[in-house]
């Protein structure tokens, strides 16, 4: 897995619905991995330029940082979990796996770490 200083893997948790980011970066927390709650763009920018480069990332579709340029950008670079309603105009085609609502938190963590299995040390 891809690591951060403090030696646990980061995971970027994006979306404006604040109870899908708290949910998924307790349990995610739970099991030893730092997980980083984001509403915006300039959250991830302002992570990325402070050298906390993310192992995995949650998106929320239906958020506006979905649309945006850079997040599109970084989803195409990291292994990426993306939360979509059926009728989500938003394409991540390079999103590695997209879990479409309804969806529990149990789903959306389960899928973030066979993302991280699939990674080297």
């Amino acid at each position: 897995m891809l690591y951060s200083l403090a030696g646990m893997p980061v995971v970027y948790v994006i979306g404006e619905d604040w109870t899908l980011r708290a949910g998924v970066r307790a349990e995610l927390r739970e099991r030893g991995i730092e997980a980083l709650g984001m509403e915006t763009s300039a959250d991830a920018g302002a992570a990325l330029g402070a050298g906390q480069m993310p192992s995995a990332i949650v998106l929320d579709a239906n958020s506006k940082a979905a649309s945006e340029p850079a997040i599109q950008k970084l989803v195409g670079h990291v292994p990426s979990v993306v939360v979509a309603s059926r009728t989500s105009t938003v394409c991540l085609g390079s999103a590695t796996k997209t879990l479409f609502r309804p969806v529990q938190i149990r789903e959306i963590v389960s899928a973030v770490l066979d993302l991280l299995k699939g990674q080297t040390a």
